[in-house]
C-alpha cells in the first residue's frame, strides 16, 4: 500500500455539520501531530493537540511568511494563497510593528464603547423579525445583516454609503473568490477604502479606521497597502465568521435543551456560555493555511523537518481531553475555558473582543426577547452548506 493511500485526506469526514469525525480523537491520542494530504499543495503535518497547535502558532521556529512565499506549492485548504506582505502572513519585527498599530485601535475600552450601538443594531433586527412573525429565518433577519452593520460602525462608513458597502462585502464574501464578479467587487472595495482612508486622514473620527490612519509611532505609520490588508482581514474575519457563528451557536443551543434551560434560568451566564460555545462548536471545516518550520522541531516522537508545513486544527485542539474534561460535552457551567478559537501567540485574532461582544449581545438579547424560541423544522431538516471553509446553514427557520 502506498503512503498516499494510508495518509488521510484532510479534512477528515463530513465537515458540513458541526460534528467531529472520530478520526481526530484517535489521532490526538496517538500523538500531537499526524500526516495528512491537503486539498491543495500536497502533504502537511496536522497539529491536533492543544499544546501542538499553540507551538505551531507561536513558536518562532515556524514562519507564516515562508508559507506565503511557497505560493501554489504551499499545502492548504483553499485554491488561492494569502498575499506576501499581508498582516496574516507577516513574521517577526514586521508583524510586531503592524500589530502595535492595531492594538491602539482595538482596545477593550474602544470595543466596550461600541456595545450600546451593537445592542441598538441587534434590537432593531429582532424588531423586524418579530414584526414579520413566527416562523422566520434567523439567517435572513439577523445573522446576515448584523456583521456588515457592525463593520460599518468599526470602520466609520458613512450612513449614506452603507447599502452599497453591504452589496460589495456580500459579493466578496460569497465564497467565489475566483469569479469575475467577486474580483471586480474586491477592486471596487479597495477603491472605496482608499477614498475612505483619505477622508479619515483629513477629518478623523472616533472609529477604528481613523485610529489606524492617524496613528504614528515615531516616524512610522501604516502604509496604504497595510491599511487595505487590515480592512480586508477585518472583513473576512468579521463577516462570514460572525454570520455563521451566530447561527451555529443558536442551532446548538436549540438542540441541547438542558444547556438552553441554564441560560434561560441564569441569563448572567451568557458571557461564560459564549466561551464554552466557542470551544465546543467548530467554526472552520479545517485549518486553511499552514506555517513552515525554519528548522527541525520535535513533536512527541515525530520530527517535523525544516521546510515542512504544519497546519493547526483549532477544533481538534479545543476537544483535547488533556485540557478539557469530557471535551465532547457542551457544558455551559465550564469555567475558565482556555480555547484556541481565536488563535494563539502573535497572530491571536485582534478582533476577538469585538467578536465576543457581538455574540454576547446577540445571543443574550435573542433568548431574552424570544424565551420560547425553537427550531421551526426538525433538526435533521436544517440544510447545511457544503464545500465551504466556514461551517454554516443555508437557513435557520425558528419559531416562537
Amino acid at each position: 500500500m502506498s503512503t498516499q493511500e494510508t495518509t488521510p485526506q484532510y479534512p477528515v469526514g463530513d465537515t458540513s455539520r458541526l460534528s467531529a469525525d472520530p478520526w481526530y480523537r484517535a489521532a490526538r491520542e496517538e500523538g500531537p501531530v499526524a500526516r495528512v494530504r491537503m486539498p491543495y499543495g500536497g502533504e502537511a503535518w496536522l497539529a491536533l493537540r492543544h499544546s501542538s497547535v499553540r507551538t505551531a502558532q507561536s513558536d518562532p521556529r515556524f514562519s507564516r511568511a515562508a508559507s506565503a512565499e511557497l505560493g501554489e506549492a504551499a499545502p492548504r485548504m483553499v485554491p488561492g494563497t494569502p498575499p506576501v506582505g499581508s498582516v496574516l502572513t507577516m513574521d517577526g519585527a514586521d508583524h510586531t510593528r503592524v500589530r502595535r498599530f492595531m492594538a491602539k485601535a482595538f482596545t477593550v475600552r474602544r470595543i466596550e464603547q461600541l456595545r450600546p450601538r451593537v445592542q441598538e443594531i441587534v434590537d432593531g433586527l429582532l424588531d423586524e423579525m418579530a414584526a414579520h412573525g413566527s416562523p422566520a429565518d434567523l439567517k435572513k433577519f439577523v445573522a446576515e445583516p448584523l456583521p456588515v452593520m457592525v463593520i460599518c460602525e468599526v470602520l466609520g462608513v458613512p450612513p449614506a454609503d452603507r447599502a452599497d458597502f453591504r452589496v460589495l462585502t456580500e459579493t466578496i464574501m460569497s465564497g467565489v473568490f475566483t469569479s469575475d464578479e467577486a474580483q471586480e467587487s474586491i477592486t471596487r472595495f479597495l477603491g472605496y477604502l482608499n477614498g475612505l482612508v483619505a477622508t479619515k486622514r483629513a477629518e478623523p473620527g472616533e472609529d477604528v479606521l481613523s485610529t489606524l490612519v492617524t496613528a504614528v509611532d515615531g516616524e512610522d505609520r501604516l502604509s496604504e497597502i497595510e491599511l487595505a490588508s487590515l480592512a480586508i482581514a477585518l472583513l473576512v474575519g468579521g463577516h462570514e465568521t460572525i454570520l455563521n457563528t451566530v447561527l451555529n451557536f443558536t442551532y446548538t443551543l436549540l438542540t441541547t435543551p438542558d444547556e438552553l434551560a441554564k441560560l434561560h434560568a441564569r441569563p448572567e451566564l451568557v458571557n461564560q456560555a459564549v466561551e464554552e460555545l466557542l470551544r465546543h462548536v467548530p467554526i472552520n471545516s479545517g485549518g486553511a493555511f499552514g506555517t513552515v518550520a525554519k528548522e527541525d522541531v520535535q513533536f512527541g516522537e515525530v520530527v517535523v523537518r525544516a521546510g515542512e508545513t504544519v497546519v493547526a486544527d483549532i477544533a481538534s485542539a479545543n476537544r483535547d481531553a488533556g485540557v478539557f474534561p469530557d471535551p465532547d460535552v457542551l457544558d455551559l457551567d465550564r469555567k475558565g475555558v482556555q480555547h484556541l478559537t481565536f488563535g494563539f501567540g502573535p497572530h491571536h485574532c485582534i478582533g476577538a473582543q469585538l467578536a465576543r461582544m457581538d455574540l454576547q449581545v446577540t445571543l443574550g438579547t435573542l433568548l431574552r426577547r424570544f424565551p420560547d424560541l425553537r427550531l421551526a423544522v426538525p433538526p435533521e431538516e436544517v440544510e447545511w452548506r457544503e464545500g465551504v471553509l466556514i461551517r454554516g446553514v443555508e437557513a435557520l427557520p425558528v419559531a416562537w
